[in-house]
Formats: C-alpha cells, structure tokens, sequence
C-alpha cells in the first residue's frame, strides 16, 4: 500500500446530502438566540439592573446561554462528520478475482409508484446498494433504461463512484418515455470487454412494463447474448403485481396529482411474465421481489455469485482516507467543556459566628 501525497484541491465529501442537518442546527441556534433574548426581555421588566443585582445576583449569569451556544456549537462540528470529509489517498494493489456485472436500473415514469415504500426507484436504489456492500473483487457497472438505453457508469471497482452516480438516477432520464428493456440488455451485452475471460452477468431491476412497440423483444435478446457472449440474465421485480398503484405526476397545495390518460387514471401493475422469461431465456433466475424486503447479500450469492470466478490482472485501487474522526472529536471536546460550566455559580460561603 502507498500512501498518495496530500493536495489541498483533493478533497471531498462522501456523504455530501447530510449538508441537510445544517438548517436543523441553524433552527437550534435561532431558538437559543429567541429564548436568550426573552429571558433578558423580562428580567429588565421585573426589576432593574442595580435591584436585579441586589435580589438576584445570579440571575445575570451567562452560563445557560454558554452551555447552550456550545451545545449547538458540537452539533454544527457534528454536521461535516455526518458529510464524511475525505483527502488525502493510498494507492493499492489489489489481487481481482471475480465476475463482471452490470445493473440494468429501469428508471421509467411508473418506477414512481408508491407501492414499495417509500417508491419503486427508491427500493430499487437500495437493493444494489445492500448488493454492492455484500460485494468483494466483482467490477460492477450502470445502465439506466425509460425510453431509451443509457451507460451511466462502466464496468469498474470504484464502489464509492458508483454508489454516487446511482443515487443521482431520477425517473424518465431517458429522452422518450416508455422502457426499452431489449435495447438495455443488448447495450450492457456490447460493453463487456471482448477479453474478458471471467463470468459475464446482467442484472435487471425493473416492474417489467414493457412499452416498446415490439420492435425489440427482451426474451429474445436474452437468449441471444446468453448463446452469443455467454452472458448470463437475472431479472429483480418489483411492484404490486395484484393490484398496482397510480402514477404520482406532480405534488402541490391540494395534495398528489396522478398521471391521467383519457380521462382515467394510469395505474401500474408488476409484470412478472417478461421479466421471468427474460431470466429464464437468459440463463438466469428471476427474484420477484414484488413491495417487500429482500435479503440481497444472499441472493447475489446464491445467483450470480454461484457463477464461475477467475483471476484477472492486478488492479490499482485507491482509498481516500476519511477524516470525519477530526470533526467527531471537535464535537466531543466542545461537548465536555460544556458540561464542565456549572448551570448556577456556587453561592459564597458566609461565615458562622463563634
């Protein structure tokens, strides 16, 4: 392992959406300021300040309002912690051995039905998310899918990388409206590496509704690649395949506005059937996932993870080194020296008569 020399521009945030807690703590700040100033507001209405003094010699103390402002001085420390700052590097060779796969995310206008909480997109989200975590040497990429087919990260074993790029998928990225599921596997297929010698598998993550006009059928694209390139398929479902749920297409004032086609509301239902034979064709397995939880860890192993491994050349990897312990142990310092402030100051001591 080789430490990278530290540069100044070379700096950033893991978790960069905890930036959100700021406005929590900017509430808390402007609560204390209010409560502070009221407190002053009607002591100088009781009495003034030579009495005050006089009948309340503690009651002008500042320590409450120091307590407080260190309190929320921790918090605000706590905030880039949360962020998860990271500079400086080491650089890492790393022995690989494993599959190539590439997630397949259906990012469609009906992946916002809120069957699965808290919507269909959000779960899929996650479910690669706990797939990637199982994770060990497999390189690993994104394709998104609506109405076209889009790379959105290649093959690679920058985990982190791809965790950012997939939380940025929103529905309907792609131009045109609908799911062109043939076109997404027969992209994924085409960006493997032609030398690749270990296994090859796609992972589709979709409700399967399918709304080309049939001039690309998915069942037959997965038996193509899977003959052709010995690439294998597996398909995730998810939705309400009984029932369904309604398409939210904008939220205000008077609540969920949902998609209306002639008049009626759309609603979307899984389908299983196209996503099964799509699986099956392809030589893999189909995991109906339907509004529930599933164990993802376990299903990659026992799925793509049963699938060959072999030993590729060296790889370069580099970790960026986390700091948050700095800003973690700011708020801890900042924390003890204000429990170390007293609420009251201690009353003198008189003296007894003899």
């Amino acid at each position: 392992m080789e430490d990278v020399a530290m540069n100044p521009m070379d700096f950033t945030f893991a978790n960069p959406a905890a930036l959100n807690w700021v406005w929590a703590v900017l509430a808390l700040l402007a609560l204390v300021l209010i409560r502070t100033r009221g407190r002053a507001r009607a002591m100088a209405a009781f009495a003034d300040a030579p009495l005050l003094r006089t009948i309340a010699p503690r009651a002008n103390s500042a320590r409450p309002f120091v307590r407080a402002l260190l309190t929320v001085a921790a918090l605000a420390a706590l905030v880039p912690a949360l962020m998860d700052p990271r500079w400086g590097a080491q650089v890492e060779e790393v022995k690989r051995r494993g599959a190539d796969v590439f997630f397949v995310m259906d990012v469609s206008r009906s992946m916002t039905a809120q069957d699965a909480t808290p919507d269909r997109l959000s779960r899929a989200r996650q479910f690669v998310e706990e797939t990637v975590e199982s994770l060990g040497g497999d390189r690993i990429g994104l394709i998104e899918f609506a109405g076209t087919a889009a790379m959105r990260v290649p093959l690679t074993l920058n985990y982190g990388a791809f965790r950012t790029t997939l939380a940025e998928l929103v529905p309907l990225s792609g131009a045109r409206g609908g799911t062109a599921l043939a076109n997404a596997i027969a992209l994924a297929a085409a960006s493997f590496p032609p030398a690749s010698a270990g296994s090859r598998a796609i992972i589709i993550i979709s409700d399967g509704e399918d709304l080309d006009d049939g001039e690309a059928d998915p069942v037959a694209t997965a038996k193509a690649v899977l003959e052709k390139d010995g690439v294998h398929v597996y398909a995730i479902g998810i939705g309400d395949s009984r029932e369904g749920a309604r398409i939210p297409e904008s939220r205000g004032k008077d609540g969920v506005r949902y998609l209306v086609f002639d008049g009626q509301e759309v609603w979307t239902k899984l389908d299983e059937r196209i996503l099964r034979e799509t699986a099956l064709a392809g030589g893999g397995a189909f995991i109906p996932a339907g509004t529930g939880r599933v164990d993802m860890a376990r299903a990659y192993a026992q799925t793509v993870g049963a699938l060959e491994r072999k030993e590729f050349e060296d790889a370069t990897v580099t970790r960026r080194t986390p700091r948050f312990q700095w800003f973690a142990g700011l708020a801890f310092i900042v924390l003890l020296v204000g429990s170390m402030i007293p609420a009251r100051r201690a009353p003198k001591a008189e003296g007894v008569p003899q």
